[in-house]
């Protein structure tokens, strides 16, 4: 029987909730449950009101639930927002020294850090020691879970914690279970670990929500060059000099960054120079809703850049997927010189996940081996012609936007601009046989259903606990482009009923499906920010 439990833990920005929240992850992580937190924030540095939807349980989990078995309210709003949505109403954790409230667990949080000589922040160490007590978590494991998570001030942090643990009471007794204890990633580290399986060699971005987190991990790890680029214009370009002098990079953003990197794009398109982005989507268009969640880059990173070219698309639905999927985009840009696309989106981006994560890669690049006469662009028998860099004494290497001869020298001959879009339509064919050998549609739940749904990206978690609840099938595309079209219609194969669940408000999937002659029976879509929960698909008929 699976066992669970809901945990919300808020407050205005600027008091810790988030910090919180990774600390109940690590203490139920660290009994053996798998997690999912679902990250909620306005657009704020101080002030409003954010939380952490911590969700543990025996059986995988990548969804939030709308009921909750507790509530930690570091102020007033959190508890008046959320108390509605606990099962027992005394199971609310509250910071008695800013407000007081009918129910629940008061903690003197502010007296018992103002007491140690802490600072206000502190107070979130002093909720979460307490609710340590309320689960019946013995001290030392508890101890054990505090001092790998507090690198600065730990002692500070740790006798707030043990203090308020001391004063509170508990409640219920959380088992430890025997499942296998993976580490908890969020999305954004899970891409960001991925791509350096892959062999990442700099990174550069300019920052915007909800990608900033790459940028944020790998800034932190040694041996690669990561900076801060002006623009996301000026990102894409740069990540298009280190492929051209032969490392392996890549960058991330969102939709309105992503549109400044159109150029980019159709230039490693006509250059044949490798380029990956991630774009984690959020609500649009323009600036739209900065930090909540949307499903409507699509049909732009599908057909982003001018002319004829092709793309590798990817879209992860969870963040074991985030690190293979990045991996593998990585290579396939080089393999077969062209841009690779890693579609997220934020609640993936920036929820947190117990992962399992493996990747073996036997893709290869072509490189010259150093014979005759070099030729960047040469007209090969799979059209993919052999790299050589920048500092090879034996090769000029060039690489141009202009349609080019062998050589790399721009032409206007019609034959001879025929003979290069032939030579790139060749390599072209070759890489769509490599990907419809690899994984591109998942599928979950009864595959003998004939009704199914077909969600994508963070979706994905929802959707395969509705599958499972309702006894239908769930088919989830990974590779976008070039579209699975065998493998989707293998997948619908006696399907009579066909529902489209995505976070948008056009339905994008369902007219990319329409124009591979796939029609959806229905669109359910949510486009107010926020993910569909469990409780609220599961009564979709």
């Amino acid at each position: 029987m699976q066992k669970e439990y809901s945990i919300i833990v808020g407050g205005a920005a600027g008091l810790g909730s988030k910090k919180a929240g990774n600390i109940i992850a690590q203490l139920f992580s660290n009994l053996g449950y798998n997690i999912y937190v679902y990250e909620d924030y306005q657009s704020l540095i101080k002030g409003g009101h954010n939380f952490s939807l911590i969700r543990a349980s025996s059986k995988p989990v990548a969804a939030i639930r709308e009921r909750v078995d507790f509530v930690l309210a570091l102020d007033e709003p959190t508890a008046k927002l959320h108390f509605n949505q606990l099962k027992d109403k005394n199971s609310i954790v509250y910071n008695a020294d800013k407000f007081s409230f009918k129910y629940g667990i008061p903690v003197l949080a502010g007296q018992i850090t103002k007491e140690y000589g802490g600072i206000d922040i502190m107070q979130n160490t002093a909720l979460v020691g307490a609710f340590a007590k309320v689960i019946g978590l013995d001290w030392a494991y508890a101890k054990k879970v505090f001092k790998k998570e507090f690198s600065v001030s730990t002692e500070l942090n740790i006798n707030i914690a043990q203090s308020a643990y001391k004063s509170s009471k508990t409640l219920i007794s959380i088992p430890k279970i025997s499942n296998k204890i993976y580490p908890i990633l969020s999305g954004n580290q899970a891409i960001a670990m991925g791509a350096l399986a892959a062999g990442l060699e700099a990174y550069v971005a300019y920052p915007m929500t909800p990608a900033t987190g790459i940028l944020n991990y790998l800034s932190l790890v040694d041996n690669i060059t990561v900076f801060q680029s002006e623009n996301e214009i000026a990102a894409a370009n740069t990540v298009m000099g280190f492929s051209f002098a032969g490392k392996r990079a890549m960058t991330g953003t969102s939709g309105g960054g992503f549109a400044l990197m159109n150029e980019a794009i159709a230039l490693s398109g006509q250059s044949e120079t490798p380029l990956v982005i991630v774009d984690g989507q959020r609500m649009g268009p323009s600036t739209g809703v900065p930090t909540y969640n949307s499903q409507s880059d699509l049909l732009h990173v599908l057909s982003a850049g001018p002319g004829d070219f092709e793309r590798f698309v990817v879209a992860p639905g969870d963040a074991n997927e985030a690190f293979y999927y990045s991996a593998l985009a990585i290579d396939i840009a080089w393999k077969y010189q062209l841009p690779s696309i890693i579609i997220t989106d934020k609640d993936l981006c920036e929820g947190t996940y117990s992962c399992d994560l493996e990747y073996k890669s036997s893709i290869k690049s072509k490189l010259w081996n150093g014979k005759g006469e070099y030729l960047r662009y040469q007209n090969t028998k799979d059209g993919v012609s052999p790299m050589a860099f920048p500092g090879n004494v034996k090769a000029v290497v060039k690489g141009t936007s202009y349609e080019h001869d062998e050589f790399g020298v721009s032409v206007e001959d019609s034959k001879k601009i025929k003979e290069m879009q032939d030579k790139r339509s060749k390599k072209y064919r070759e890489f769509h046989k490599e990907v419809s050998k690899l994984k591109g549609v998942n599928v979950y739940g009864n595959k003998k259903s004939k009704t199914a749904v077909i969600a994508w990206g963070s979706v994905k978690g929802s959707a395969i606990e509705m599958a499972e609840k309702l006894n239908i099938k769930l088919i989830q595309p990974v590779i976008l482009s070039p579209f699975p079209k065998k493998q989707i219609l293998k997948a619908i194969n006696g399907v009579d009923k066909l529902i489209l669940l995505e976070l948008s408000n056009s339905g994008q999937m369902a007219k990319l499906l329409s124009c591979n002659g796939i029609n959806v029976t229905k669109k359910v879509l949510k486009y107010d920010g926020r993910p569909f929960t469990i409780d609220q698909l599961i009564k979709i008929k």
